[in-house]
């Protein structure tokens, strides 16, 4: 490794050269769908992400000489060790070209980041937490991936091996067909009846006329039905406004449907429009030279987009078990199929969270994709030299 220059980011140059990186590895890549710019430039700058007010961040880019061939971000996350083990750090944004020795300084850099700050374990990629774009894609490499979700070359499974990373969990995608009349399997259909059926249930798109109230109620089910799951971590108020200031030009509101109990919140499913479809044709920017050329193409592309994703549902935990999930994938899919998306993509879902692989499959999808978290140890800390 000891021609493989690591560098901390430091300064507006040395950030672009972070985000313009992985345009030199996936040139090939006729899968790789560019991140818009601004929005990854956003999600680093500390005055624009609310994440960095209870995280720590240093990112780094592997050189050999004037090269970059690498890059890594590592992270403490405080309500990660709170809510699950305390000492764990995180890694993310990775990105290298198959050469072992640059993956390893990129590693070695995060690990003696992450110790100095009190870690003894490494968890990820994380970027930054599961609420973002997590797991390393190690299976299902035939296609694009939908919006929010991570792609990546086959080889970065080995460098991660070869380096002392072992599975940590998995996270599984699935896919189906949207049916012209949206109409959901039969079994689907018999338990959304027996839901509706009870006294009190209903169940409704988003109110844009509420937007805010609602978005409210949504953070809150996904807070309580999500804390007991893996790696997880509560999305703060400020994290949840971020959110949903970006959803709200995108998100046709039928596709984010929300069940009340006697009036109250109890669940919600949001299936949001596949941009990745349209940003392919951005390129990563939707200005080039002062010409809106990524957006006139963006803009263009956006008719095509004929497939959403069922990012997030949930649940409150004293209406698990009366079936409205159900009742909200058909509502969920009932307005997709109106909308013109022809399939939907369930992702992600915990390897060990059979209810939610059920009615995936229930709902005619099949896996396609598996995303993999990795962990290990960190390396002990050099003992100080004798006097």
């Amino acid at each position: 490794m000891t021609d493989v220059t690591i560098t901390p980011v430091r300064g507006r140059a040395a950030t672009n050269a972070f985000i313009r990186l992985p345009y030199r590895l996936y040139r090939h890549d006729p899968h790789w769908v560019a991140p818009l710019e601004h929005e990854l430039r956003a999600c680093l700058d500390p005055r624009r992400n609310p994440f960095h007010t209870t995280g720590t961040v240093q990112l780094f880019i592997a050189h050999r000489g004037p090269v970059p061939l690498g890059r890594i971000a590592a992270h403490i996350d405080p309500r990660y060790q709170q809510r699950h083990r305390a000492g764990t750090g995180h890694i993310g944004f990775f990105e290298s070209t198959d050469d072992p020795a640059v993956a390893g300084a990129l590693f070695t850099a995060a690990d003696r980041w992450l110790a100095d700050r009190g870690a003894d374990h490494m968890l990820g990629p994380l970027s930054f937490t599961t609420n973002d774009e997590c797991g390393l894609l190690v299976d299902g490499f035939g296609g694009p991936p939908t919006v929010q979700m991570p792609h990546n070359p086959p080889y970065y499974s080995e460098l991660f091996t070869e380096h002392g990373f072992t599975k940590a969990k998995d996270l599984h995608t699935f896919t189906g067909p949207v049916p012209p009349d949206g109409e959901a399997p039969a079994v689907i259909r018999r338990a959304a009846r027996r839901a509706l059926a009870a006294p009190g249930v209903r169940i409704r798109p988003l109110d844009r006329r509420r937007y805010d109230e609602d978005l409210a109620a949504v953070r809150h089910i996904y807070n309580e039905a999500w804390a007991e799951n893996y790696a997880s971590v509560p999305l703060t108020e400020a994290e949840f406004r971020h959110l949903s200031r970006r959803l709200k030009p995108v998100l046709p509101p039928d596709l984010l449907q929300i069940a009340e109990v006697d009036g109250e919140p109890a669940g919600f499913t949001l299936w949001l429009p596949d941009a990745n479809q349209a940003l392919a044709a951005a390129r990563g920017r939707l200005t080039t030279w002062g010409l809106p050329l990524g957006l006139i193409r963006a803009s263009l592309a956006r008719r095509r987009i004929t497939r959403t994703r069922a990012s997030t549902s949930g649940i409150t935990k004293e209406h698990r078990g009366r079936g409205l999930m159900a009742a909200l994938f058909c509502r969920a899919q009932e307005a997709a199929a109106r909308l013109g998306f022809t399939e939907n993509e369930y992702s992600w879902i915990l390897e060990d969270n059979q209810d939610a692989a059920r009615y995936a499959r229930a709902m005619g999808a099949v896996h396609t994709r598996t995303h993999r978290l990795y962990h290990r140890a960190l390396a002990p800390s050099p003992a100080p030299a004798a006097r």
